[in-house]
């Protein structure tokens, strides 16, 4: 168990209201990803759970509601194939 904390993890952050393009650099390293429905999807590797609230918080700090917070993968090709998923949707 110990091995799997020490991997990266890949998560989909969700928040209601699509991102301004003026604040994806303040999301570097994640895939930022406007949905035809109106949230915007953050999608990337986190190194520790500190890192995940770090994110969160920037998310707070813009005012966007929170929708969802989905570990998704140790990798970044599973994430791949869920974004190309929910596009196909």
């Amino acid at each position: 168990m110990s091995n799997q904390l020490s991997k990266p993890m890949v998560y989909q952050i969700r928040i209601k209201g699509h991102l301004g393009s003026e604040w994806t650099d303040w999301f570097k390293g994640l895939t930022v990803s406007l949905e035809k429905n109106g949230d915007t999807l953050l999608t990337g590797p986190m190194v520790d759970q500190a890192a995940l609230y770090g994110l969160l918080k920037k998310v707070r700090d813009l005012g966007m509601p929170l929708l969802s917070v989905i570990c998704v993968a140790p990798d970044h090709s599973t994430t791949t194939e869920v974004k190309q998923q929910e596009e196909n949707s």
